[in-house]
């Protein structure tokens, strides 16, 4: 059982770190409510998920090709910059989005996270590092009944950090002044445009370095 909960605290570890989910998170939970930002957690996990299937049936290699990273590096630049900008371009807008209880759909802060976490090369090479390590060290030892029990241990660390950022979030929209509310969907946009360039130089350094 305290494996278990190691595995627990991994999950929370892993997600803890401020990144494009984060920031994403942030700024949907501000604009729309505690589910929108809860939504794009979930669909970066879901993407993680995916990762994890990928390593545990030992195909992730062929994502982790120079032109398949490319690729992702491109299209991760491009989901990045066009939430951030979104994000900035519409911080002038959320008093009266707020007030007029305008929404967007839920499927979209789905997407959202769904597109930044599987378009990020940097998901795979982590994934591989941190999940691929742990399979080589716990197969020899546990069952397959156990690893599956362990990697829930890491999904349930997930989404009790995502739980957390959407009502961090949620409790930002309800209490906090909108000029701060303004600030900090503008900063989150500016964050998330500074991870895409950071992919765009990647897919540049990979396709003509």
């Amino acid at each position: 059982m305290s494996l278990f909960f190691s595995y627990i605290l991994l999950g929370l570890s892993l997600s803890a770190p401020i990144g494009p989910i984060n920031a994403a998170q942030l700024d949907k939970g501000i604009r729309f409510g505690f589910w929108h930002a809860w939504l794009v957690g979930f669909g970066g996990m879901i993407a993680d998920g995916i990762f994890m299937l990928l390593i545990y049936f030992g195909i992730a290699q062929f994502v982790d090709t120079p032109m398949i990273k490319a690729f992702l590096w491109s299209f991760g630049f491009f989901v990045l910059c066009y939430t951030g900008y979104e994000s900035i371009l519409q911080s002038g807008e959320l008093t009266k989005a707020k007030n007029s209880g305008k929404n967007e759909p839920k499927w979209r802060s789905f997407q959202t996270g769904f597109l930044m976490a599987v378009s990020n090369p940097l998901n795979i090479l982590f994934w591989l590092g941190i999940y691929g390590s742990m399979i080589a060290q716990s197969s020899s030892s546990y069952s397959t009944s156990q690893l599956l029990l362990y990697s829930s241990g890491i999904f349930l660390g997930i989404t009790l950090w995502d739980i957390t950022m959407a009502s961090l979030a949620t409790g930002a929209r309800k209490w906090v002044k909108p000029k701060i509310l303004r600030g900090i969907s503008i900063i989150s946009g500016i964050v998330l445009i500074g991870f895409g360039v950071y992919f765009g130089v990647q897919a540049l350094q990979l396709l003509f370095g």
